[in-house]
């Protein structure tokens, strides 16, 4: 059996090979120690070490929607969060660009952009860079059906993109079929009161989940989690905001929910309505 070399088993595998290492390296042994060990503002590893931190991921993807100065504070100690994407629930996947992209924040975008964030059709659409935007869409015909993040389509980055970007609307909507959104068959207030409760799906108080009527449209928010939108494709089955292929299917008694099954992939959760 072939044994596998770390790099500690490494120097200490023979006598002197530690200190050749160290010295090949140029380090010395007190400062090999020194750097062992990876520490965080309270001298331990930092949450995730080494990858970033999932708060801060989140934090920065939260606030380029809107709040200019914190993302500047994260990117001004950590530069490489411009690049950061967050998964808002069942495969919601959005980057820090792509929010402000979405909400037409061209400050945000080009401060992430200045330090290392990845622009896309979808900046470049809110951005008003209007002969690029041809570009992408004569060089992959259809693309400008795919939606962004939370479902949004090209269109709208273009209308967030304001007056700037006035010159790619018209190219979009001259197209026909760059804002075509996902199903979402209307409701009644009963059809929506019969779905809104808690669901549980285990033992724990986080084995649950709630379905909420938000402003007249059914939502699902996850224990410790965010609230995710809901669009009805007919028969009880819904999907979340930005994840299409994930199904929330529920049963019935009657006219009233009295379960839900979230299908994901492989994946199924069946949870029993306990409150609503």
């Amino acid at each position: 059996m072939r044994a596998s070399l770390n790099r500690r088993s490494f120097l200490t595998a023979a006598p002197g090979a530690g200190a050749l290492t160290l010295a090949f390296l140029g380090l010395s042994q007190s400062q090999a120690k020194a750097e062992d060990v990876p520490t965080g503002a309270n001298g331990a590893a930092p949450p995730g070490f080494p990858r970033q931190n999932p708060e801060l991921v989140q934090s920065i993807v939260g606030a380029s929607h809107a709040n200019e100065e914190r993302v500047r504070e994260l990117l001004a100690e950590r530069p490489e969060l411009a690049k950061a994407a967050w998964d808002w629930g069942f495969g919601d996947w959005e980057t820090a660009l792509g929010a402000a992209s979405h909400t037409g924040r061209r400050a945000i975008a080009e401060l992430l952009i200045a330090n290392g964030a990845r622009p896309d059709l979808f900046t470049f659409t809110m951005l008003g860079q209007v002969d690029v935007v041809r570009a992408y869409i004569e060089a992959n015909p259809g693309i400008q059906r795919i939606p962004g993040p939370h479902g949004i389509t090209l269109l709208s980055h273009a209308k967030a993109g304001g007056a700037e970007a006035e010159a790619v609307l018209s190219y979009l909507d001259a197209l026909g079929d760059a804002d075509v959104g996902p199903r979402n068959d209307p409701l009644t207030d009963e059809e929506r009161t019969a779905h809104v409760g808690v669901y549980s799906f285990g033992p724990a108080e986080s084995d649950q989940f709630e379905i909420v009527d938000r402003r007249g449209a059914l939502g699902i928010t996850p224990s410790g989690s965010f609230y995710r939108g809901l669009f009805n494709q007919g028969e009880g089955v819904f999907h979340p905001a930005g994840a299409p292929s994930v199904q929330v299917i529920f049963q019935y008694q009657g006219a009233q929910s009295i379960a839900a099954t979230i299908s994901i992939g492989s994946d199924r959760v069946r949870a029993k309505r306990i409150m609503g």
